[in-house]
This record gives structure tokens, C-alpha cells and sequence, in this order.
């Protein structure tokens, strides 16, 4: 018979443990990350890690649906859910528990669980940091959005010149297809084909619709959409010469989303940006602008958008937007680390707690800041094992702390 116990050191698929050299890589990371947005004037929000699964979802759509663990609720029967992503918790609590009609600013960070991994070696428990910005519908707030994601990614020693902003805007694609009345069936296929980035799929639907010359023009415009990709001024430009005709909220679009891009690099001018009108992760859930923030190597650091009226269901329709990002994948990006971020090789090592007044003189270290490990009787544990680079010796009477 099997032993089973063989494997009980395995960890599920996609579940991940730190060990000390990186969880507190991550942890000095999380800290100046708090830091950041506490200086940019958001407030620190700890939404609970389940919730009742008709709030976890509201707004949400399908794709977090299935990736939300579902447990039923002991005392009542109802059904819960583990968060798999802790956004629409934050739009809950600005909707109803802090109801306003100002402007509030969110950070947070927290594990979430995944019942799926997003792709091959990706997490299932991502430490997810994030800001959401509620009770503003202009390009002012993306554009802050974007720039504070931007600030808390070069914590981790990246550069700009490190870092590609991909851009897009949902508006564009929903102006295109509004006059199209398209059934439902025809909508979801042309939406999967062009998530796909398919181009003889997404002909091939349109070729179903019927013959006239709506459909002419959209097929002609979803064409011209699946080009336009690259180079932000030039994106721009040839979208409005072949989609603006006729397509007023196309060129409203496109307008925001220019605007905001302008806030951007007029603070980052360095920043590369690449516009994709193409790009509909998300199409269910945001509204207008979204972005993903990727390193040299094509790795994602972090993803946001807009999302207006989220709260709606909470009770208050909301204008909102905001990004979010897995600390753990973004601390694995750090090129160089920060030496803020590294663990220091500095405490005080103590062989002894037995002579008068020692007790209180390591309180005093470490009440001082200093790290202070003591050693076990029995162990073959060193100094150097535990970062500590100096030692408590007792000198004429008093204790004093000396190089080891």
C-alpha cells in the first residue's frame, strides 16, 4: 500500500509559500507600497476575506465567477464566497459604508484565491495591492490611477524605460457594434473571436449578419479596428480618419483616452505606451479606459481601468476607476532590488540571558530598533545563520554590544 504521507509536504497547483529571504523581500515591498499611496491621499481600506457571493460577484461578470472558490455558511446556509479579487469589495464599502458624494480614495492589499490560474506557472494565491478611486468620471482621475501605479512599481527597482504601458479604451468597441443590432448569440461570438485576436473568425461572424449596410460598415470598422494597434499618435490619428464617420461616441472615446494619455507623459515623458482599440479583456466589467502595465520580458505588473456605476447595485451608482497587481509577481521583477528592500545582515547576538541585568538591556535594544536573537542551549545554531553581525558581551560590569 501507498504511503501517503510521502506527499503531504506538496503544496496544491499554484499555491505558493514564501520562505524568509523572499517574504520579507515581499513584506519591505508591501511596506513602502502603503507608504506611497498614504502619501498620495489614499486611505487604507481591509475588506474580509469572504463575503456572501451575491455582493462578492455584483458587477463583476462571468470571468470572476468561475474563478471564486464557493462554501455555504454554517449558520445560515447561504452561499459564500473566497475573494478572488478584492475590487469589488472596495466598491461595496465606498457604495454603502462610506457613503459620500465626494471623491474617496482607496488602497489595500491581501491574499485572494484563485480557483484557477490565469495561465501556465501563474499563482493561484496572489498578495494583491491596489487603489481604487471612487466619485470622479473625468481623464484627471485614470490618469492619477495610472500614475500612482506607476509610482509603486518603480519601488521595486524598476525603470521606467524597464516598463511598457498598454492602453486601450472599451468605448470605441461599444460605439462600433451599438447601431449594429446584433443578437445576442452573433455579440458573444464576435466578442470571444475578437478576445481571441482571430481575424478569419471574426469574419467569418460577421459574414452571418445580414446583408445591409449597417453591418457593411461594421464590418468594415471591425476590420479597421483589429489594425489599429501601436504607436500612440499614430493610433490615434488613423482611428479617427476611418472610425469616426459617423461615430460620434467613438471620437468621444477616443478623445478621453488621449487625454488621459497626455496627463501621463506629461508627467512620465519617458513612459512607452502602446494603444491597442482591440484589447476587450474585461469588455463585461469596465466601461472606458484600461491598461496593463508589463515588464521587458512580457510579464504583467499590474492591470486596471474604469468601471463606472459598479455601486449601483450597493445602493449608489458610482463613477470609478483603479488598478491592482500581485505583490508576489512584482517583487520577482525587481532589477536591481532596492537596498530598502533587502534583509539587513544586522543584529545582536546573545549567547546568555543569565547575569544581572541582561533581560532588560536586550528590551532596551530592541525597544531602540535592533534585531536581537538569542542563542538555544543544545543548538548548533551560529550568529551568522541569523544576520547578526555583532554580540551582548558583559565588560567590567555592564553589558555592551560588540562586534562579533
Amino acid at each position: 500500500m501507498k504511503d501517503l504521507r510521502a506527499n503531504r509536504w506538496q503544496l496544491p497547483d499554484g499555491v505558493n509559500e514564501l520562505l524568509p529571504d523572499e517574504a520579507w523581500r515581499v513584506e519591505g515591498l508591501r511596506r513602502q507600497i502603503m507608504d506611497s499611496a498614504y502619501r498620495w491621499g489614499y486611505e487604507l481600506v481591509m475588506p474580509p476575506m469572504i463575503e456572501y457571493l451575491d455582493s462578492l460577484l455584483t458587477g463583476t461578470g462571468e470571468m470572476l465567477d468561475v474563478q471564486t472558490f464557493k462554501i455555504i455558511d454554517q449558520h445560515n446556509g447561504r452561499s459564500l464566497g473566497i475573494r478572488a479579487d478584492m475590487t469589488p469589495q472596495v466598491a461595496r464599502m465606498d457604495a454603502h459604508a462610506l457613503r459620500s458624494d465626494l471623491p474617496n480614495r482607496f488602497f489595500y492589499t491581501g491574499s485572494v484565491l484563485k480557483a484557477r490560474a490565469d495561465g501556465a506557472g501563474s499563482s493561484r494565491t496572489p498578495l494583491q495591492f491596489g487603489a481604487e478611486l471612487f466619485g470622479h468620471s473625468g481623464p484627471e482621475s485614470d490618469a492619477e490611477i495610472i500614475q500612482l501605479m506607476l509610482d509603486n512599481v518603480m519601488l521595486a527597482g524598476l525603470q521606467l524605460d524597464e516598463v511598457l504601458l498598454d492602453v486601450g479604451h472599451v468605448g470605441v468597441y461599444r460605439a462600433l457594434i451599438k447601431d449594429a443590432e446584433l443578437t445576442d448569440g452573433l455579440e458573444k461570438q464576435l466578442f470571444q473571436s475578437l478576445l481571441r485576436g482571430s481575424r478569419p473568425e471574426v469574419m467569418e461572424v460577421l459574414q452571418a449578419c445580414e446583408d445591409r449596410s449597417s453591418m457593411e460598415r461594421l464590418r468594415a470598422n471591425i476590420d479597421a479596428l483589429m489594425n489599429l494597434s501601436g504607436d500612440c499618435a499614430a493610433v490615434l490619428s488613423a482611428a479617427r480618419d476611418q472610425l469616426g464617420d459617423g461615430c460620434p461616441e467613438a471620437l468621444a472615446a477616443l478623445d478621453n483616452l488621449e487625454a488621459v494619455v497626455d496627463i501621463v507623459v506629461a508627467a512620465h515623458p519617458l513612459i512607452r505606451i502602446h494603444v491597442d482599440l482591440a484589447e476587450l479583456r474585461g469588455f463585461s466589467y469596465h466601461t472606458g479606459i484600461l491598461f496593463t502595465l508589463y515588464d521587458d520580458a512580457g510579464g504583467e505588473l499590474a492591470r486596471g481601468g474604469r468601471y463606472d456605476a459598479i455601486g449601483e447595485a450597493f445602493g449608489q451608482a458610482r463613477p470609478a476607476t483603479g488598478f491592482s497587481g500581485d505583490l508576489i509577481r512584482l517583487s520577482s521583477a525587481q532589477r536591481p532590488i532596492a537596498d530598502s528592500l533587502k534583509v539587513a545582515s544586522s543584529g545582536i547576538w546573545v549567547q546568555s540571558t543569565t547575569g544581572d541585568g541582561v533581560n532588560k538591556k536586550i528590551s532596551e535594544l530592541r525597544s531602540s530598533g535592533e534585531r536581537v536573537v538569542l542563542d538555544l542551549p543544545g543548538s548548533a545554531l551560529h550568529a551568522s545563520a541569523c544576520q547578526c553581525d555583532r554580540k551582548l558581551v558583559l565588560r567590567d560590569g555592564r553589558w555592551a554590544v560588540e562586534a562579533l
